[in-house]
């Protein structure tokens, strides 16, 4: 259903904009110099009518369900980058200091890591808290998307995996030393280092099932031999209205 409305809110968007005369984009980048347009997804996990991203006894209230699904999605962003941040444009947005995540960190309201704890506020943390995945953006297929967040997610549940320490600061003012003790990497820099992560994920791509995993392998890999030698400006130029 997310992803149903996704889909709706930018058609509405853009036939809104439409009516008035204007035009509205969604690309990532729509100039070089110019601000980012991200598509962060908010996700929680619930067991019944219990929010299992509040009330735990693991790290801010974490349960070891929220804890194991969040560190499955950690494990596998450079991978996920495929699907969430599919086209070559993407990249020019994926930048230190600009809110968008671009090292393997998560930190409570931390808003320059891809993975940001949110609480909510004060007597509706019961409900509102929620995992945000900020390094996606609204070149994707919202589908594709979810299927593989959940498939991140609940195999970091089957494999009880744990997260790292949390990070309070902007991972990009760490030195490459500083960044090297917490186990810090950062993630791919270009769709060609997205689309490699994704081809050595199996259990991601086959999950997907071999026909669709080609079929996305191949399509990233078009895109980036068409803007093969392209500068910044000559990207955001032609990706401007196409998404």
């Amino acid at each position: 259903r997310a992803a149903d409305v996704a889909v709706l809110t930018k058609e509405t968007i853009r036939a809104l904009s439409h009516r008035h005369g204007l035009k509205a984009s969604f690309t990532p980048k729509f100039a070089p110099a110019g601000v980012g347009n991200g598509g962060h997804v908010h996700l929680s996990v619930w067991h019944g009518a219990r929010n299992l991203f509040s009330g735990g006894e693991r790290t801010f209230g974490l349960t070891p369900v929220a804890e194991s699904f969040s560190a499955g999605i950690l494990r596998r962003l450079p991978a996920l980058l495929a699907i969430g941040a599919p086209s070559v444009v993407s990249y020019l947005r994926l930048e230190p200091h600009h809110w968008a995540g671009v090292y393997t960190a998560w930190g409570l309201e931390n808003r320059e890591t891809p993975l940001r704890l949110v609480r909510g506020v004060a007597g509706n943390r019961g409900s509102a808290a929620n995992l945000e995945v900020k390094c996606f953006d609204l070149t994707a297929n919202p589908y594709l998307l979810a299927a593989a967040l959940l498939f991140a997610g609940m195999a970091g549940v089957d494999e009880e995996a744990s997260l790292p320490e949390p990070v309070d600061v902007d991972p990009g003012t760490l030195t490459d030393a500083e960044r090297a003790a917490r186990g810090i990497e950062r993630l791919p820099q270009r769709l060609e280092e997205a689309v490699s992560a994704f081809e050595a994920d199996k259990d991601l791509a086959a999950a997907f099932g071999a026909t669709l995993a080609t079929t996305i392998v191949d399509v990233r890999r078009a895109e980036i031999e068409r803007f093969a030698g392209a500068s910044a400006k000559e990207v955001t130029e032609a990706q401007r209205w196409r998404h």
